[in-house]
This record gives C-alpha cells, sequence and structure tokens, in this order.
C-alpha cells in the first residue's frame, strides 16, 4: 500500500461467497483487497446455508490483514462502511453473541410452499402494497418465520428468554464489529430491511402488520438507521487495542447491490446499474418518491442518507429540488436474477468444462454460435420478472455435436437474456434507462457486454474501476464523516472504461431471444410435476 498523509475508507463487503476488506482513498480508488473464500452448504436440494461464525471470523481476518498494512504505510482509516448479501437471515443470541443456527442465504428455497400458501390466502396485496416485493422465499420473512415454526428450537427458545436476535448479514457484523455482548450496536438500515417483508417502506418502518402475518417479534428485529451516518466505533475487543482501527467510526450500511448503484454514481432518476454477481441485479434509480408495484419488479430504498445529506449541502425532504441537490431518500425498481456468476461457477466445479472462471470467455468465442443450445441457470428458480421458485435448470438444442464450447456460450448468453427481460420489465414499467453501468465478476468479459447490448439495445458503459459495491459502501461511510463534500464530489471520479454500443440491426437478437423465452417455458414449474 502507498504511503500517503491523505486518510482511507475501509469497506466491509460480506458477499455470498466471499468476503473482502476493501481499502478506498480520496479519489474513490481501491487501493489495497483482503479476501477469503466462504462454504456454502446444501444441506438439501434447494437449501442454502452459511455458518454465521465463518462469516464473522473470515471479515476479521480480512480486516486484520489490511489493518497490518495500513499501520506499516503509516496510513490512517477515517471510516468504516458495511455492505452485505441482503436478504440472508442470521439468528443470534444477543447475551452469549452465539449463532442460534447456520444462516439460511438468500438463495435457499425451503419455504416455496409456505410462500405460495400465503398468496393462496390473499395475502400478496399486502405485501406488495406494503413492502413493494412479492411473496417469494428469497425473501428474509418467510425465513425467520421457518425458524420460529420449528425449524429451529434455540431460535425459539432464545425468542421465549427475550435474547433472540433476527437479523439480515449487516447487523451480525455490525453487532461484532462495535463490540458484540459487551455493547454492540444492532441495527440495520432501510436498504437491508426493505428486503426482509418486514418493513413498509412508504413509512420507512417496521410493520406491526406485517410481523403478525409471519409470527416475527418485532423485539427480535434490528433498530433502523440511515444508510450513511456514524453507528459507533471499531471494538478493540475486535483487533486489539493497539491496532489502527480501534475506535474508528462506523458510518455506513447498504445492502450490497444498494451499495453498488451508489458506488455507480447512479445518483439521478433514470440512472441504472447491473451487476453481475452470484446473480444479476438490475437497480434503477427512480427518485424520491415510492412508486406503485410495477409488474414483473420489485421495489426497494436505494438508500437513505439521512442527516449526511444535509452535512453534504442537499435537501433532506422527500420533494426532489434542482439540479444538483438530492434527496435524503432515494427509491429504486429492482429486477433479481438469482443465478448469473453461479453458472460460471457450475461450468467450473459441477461440469468441469473450465479450470478457472477467466477461461470462459475464451471457450465461449472459440464457436460463433451455440449451435441452438439453450440454457436457462434456474438452479434456484427464476427472479424477475417471472419469480417461479418451482423452476429448476434447464438445456435445450443438445444435438451430437454440440461441445463443451456451445455450453459455455449458451452460459454466458443466458446471463445477456436474463437482463434484456429485466430492462424490458423496467421499459413496460415506463422507464427506460439511456445507459446502463455495469460491475460484478463477470462484467469483465466482452463478450457478455456485447452480447447485452445486442439483447436489450441500450449502450452498456464498464467503468475503470468495477469495485462498485465496496465502493458505495466506503463512500457512504466517507461521506458521513467528511472525507467526501458532495455527492456531486463522487459523480466526478466515475469515468467509463469502455461504452458497448447496440448493434443496428437487432434482428439476429430478437430470434436468439425468442428462442430462450421458449426454453424458459421448459423451465417453469419443473420441481412440482
Amino acid at each position: 500500500m502507498p504511503r500517503s498523509s491523505a486518510p482511507v475508507v475501509i469497506a466491509l463487503d460480506a458477499g455470498t461467497t466471499g468476503v473482502r476488506a476493501v481499502v478506498v482513498d480520496t479519489s474513490a480508488r481501491v487501493v489495497d483487497v483482503a479476501y477469503r473464500e466462504l462454504t456454502q452448504h446444501f444441506p438439501r436440494p434447494g437449501w442454502v446455508e452459511h455458518d454465521a461464525s465463518d462469516i464473522w471470523a473470515s471479515l476479521r481476518d480480512c480486516l486484520d490483514e489490511v489493518a497490518g498494512r495500513l499501520a506499516a504505510a503509516g496510513r490512517r482509516c477515517a471510516a468504516v462502511g458495511i455492505t452485505n448479501q441482503r436478504e440472508t437471515v442470521v439468528a443470534f443470541n444477543r447475551r452469549t453473541g452465539d449463532p442460534l443456527c447456520r444462516a439460511i442465504v438468500w438463495q435457499d428455497r425451503r419455504t416455496a410452499d409456505a410462500c405460495r400458501a400465503l398468496a393462496e390466502a390473499g395475502h400478496l396485496p399486502l405485501v406488495r402494497e406494503r413492502t413493494g416485493l412479492l411473496l417469494d422465499p428469497y425473501f428474509s420473512a418467510t425465513k425467520m418465520q421457518w425458524l420460529l415454526a420449528g425449524g429451529s428450537e434455540a431460535v425459539a427458545a432464545a425468542g421465549r428468554t427475550g435474547d433472540l436476535a433476527l437479523g439480515t448479514v449487516d447487523s451480525w457484523v455490525v453487532w461484532n464489529l462495535t463490540g458484540g455482548p459487551a455493547g454492540g450496536a444492532y441495527v440495520t438500515d432501510p436498504t437491508n430491511a426493505s428486503r426482509t417483508m418486514l418493513f413498509d417502506i412508504v413509512v420507512r418502518r417496521w410493520s406491526d402488520e406485517l410481523c403478525d402475518l409471519f409470527g416475527v417479534p418485532e423485539g427480535a428485529l434490528a433498530e433502523v438507521v440511515p444508510s450513511s451516518g456514524r453507528i459507533g466505533t471499531v471494538s478493540p475487543d475486535v483487533l486489539g487495542p493497539d491496532s489502527p482501527l480501534a475506535g474508528v467510526p462506523v458510518a455506513g450500511i447498504a445492502g450490497d447491490q444498494h451499495a453498488a448503484l451508489f458506488g455507480q454514481a447512479c445518483f439521478e432518476p433514470g440512472m441504472a446499474k447491473a451487476t453481475y454477481g452470484t446473480g444479476t441485479f438490475v437497480l434503477l434509480n427512480v427518485g424520491p418518491t415510492c412508486p406503485a408495484p410495477a409488474d414483473g419488479l420489485l421495489t426497494t430504498i436505494a438508500w437513505d442518507l439521512g442527516q449526511t445529506a444535509a452535512a453534504v449541502g442537499d435537501r433532506t425532504d422527500d420533494l426532489g429540488g434542482p439540479a444538483g441537490h438530492h434527496p435524503s431518500v432515494s427509491y429504486a425498481l429492482e429486477g433479481s436474477v438469482f443465478t448469473s456468476g453461479a453458472a460460471i461457477q457450475w461450468l467450473r466445479d459441477g461440469l468441469g468444462l473450465i479450470g478457472a472462471a477467466d477461461e470462459l470467455e475464451p471457450l465461449a468465442r472459440s464457436v460463433g454460435s451455440t449451435e441452438g443450445v439453450v440454457v436457462v441457470p434456474a438452479f434456484a428458480g427464476l427472479g424477475s420478472p417471472r419469480f417461479d421458485p418451482y423452476a429448476r435448470g434447464t438445456i435445450v438444442g443438445l444435438s451430437r455435436g454440440t461441445g463443451r464450447a456451445h455450453l459455455a456460450r449458451a452460459v454466458v448468453e443466458a446471463l445477456a437474456f436474463e437482463t434484456r427481460d429485466v430492462l424490458d420489465a423496467m421499459a413496460a414499467a415506463g422507464t427506460v434507462p439511456k445507459r446502463v453501468r455495469v460491475d460484478g465478476g463477470a462484467s469483465v468479459m466482452d463478450l457478455l457486454l456485447e452480447l447485452q447490448a445486442a439483447q436489450s439495445g441500450i449502450p452498456v458503459a464498464r467503468p475503470r474501476s468495477v469495485e462498485s459495491t465496496a465502493l458505495g459502501a466506503a463512500t457512504l461511510a466517507g461521506l458521513s464523516e467528511g472525507v467526501w463534500g458532495s455527492l456531486e464530489d463522487l459523480a466526478a471520479f466515475w469515468h467509463a472504461e469502455r461504452v458497448f454500443e447496440p448493434p443496428p440491426d437487432r434482428g439476429p437478437a430478437d430470434v436468439a431471444h425468442q428462442a430462450w423465452l421458449a426454453a424458459v417455458d421448459r423451465a417453469r414449474g419443473w420441481a412440482r410435476s
């Protein structure tokens, strides 16, 4: 790490397949990273779990690693921000600090039948109106309900004694980071709360009606605080009292996709980003007013700058304002695709077709087309715009001439098809972004972005740094602590590395998309057929 007198900000990124500590300088550039892979557990088909202790221990190791290099370079950390996989549920005992069971990951499908029963009982309109979400096992509430209703006796027992914490991963990380049982802050922010199916996104507070519906005691939920603002400080017990991070403010929280939208500087309504991570997530900033539900899409809180908005000179009401001013709260429409990068992992680890992720693009480019092969990577069901938890992964169009390169290209094409479907749903809702900013691991593939531009008919811009999630968490924290002065300052740091334009003739793309739609129809409902 280079020596400098300028401060840095650290983002702790608790992702689905791994965790990181990312160090960001005052020019919003990543200058150091420490990474640890997470073990995923699949105890039954459709079940996905993490060990919460592993999440925290791995993050602490990453933090210790970058703290050592900070100390060696004589650099000061001004703030720490948190970003995380969102709907995953962590249950822990607030008195002892112990996890009560494995975390149930957002990809988990175990509550699909419960969601179906709730919908058939007529509860979907209430959920849609209050939360902007759908009755789908993707979200946290039915996971919590399952744990409380017999899925974990330890969870039920802690609920009876009043020691239960039912939170998302951000709450678990912040609580440990700021002291744990010895006074740690048990908080979340609106971006994560808005993904639980328990948070009213219009009035921005936990809903008594929804907590009653799902049988979740509100006292077990975290306090909701702004996405930007000081929450506490790094406890000296985390890395020791002599660590350069002891006492550093913890000042920002955002779910990973919201953090990426912020990190991509999509501060104005109509700006959109697509993140190719474990899944693909397209978010469109729609401004300070909560919109009506849109078919096939989710409505979510993009961020809440709280008092930080006033501190950096932005408006704090919800009325918008002239150019250069920003409300404290922004909303977004979201399309959530559950399997993208996970499909690349499947090619590598499940089928052995590639030895490493960076082998995918050369292999896919080695053939000019898939020769009619279509892969629908619905390993965890289908997300936006269909939301079918019973769909399963499907390969159609195989022939004796099909080889590994055709399958590889079909997976890359699937990522582009999925993103087009979401952008088409946004267009049907009345907003077509002029350009989509992309990030995430798979966004390094030129082939993918060429295909996405062709499929959507919208230019695709890849920034110089694709670390948007970490940048978002870091800049939310740094704004609170005065490292940056305004959203305009942050927007000035964003630069495109390359823009991929759609071809003048979209006919071939439309023909390929029709084949995709036919394959999706065959994948739907498979798990209950």
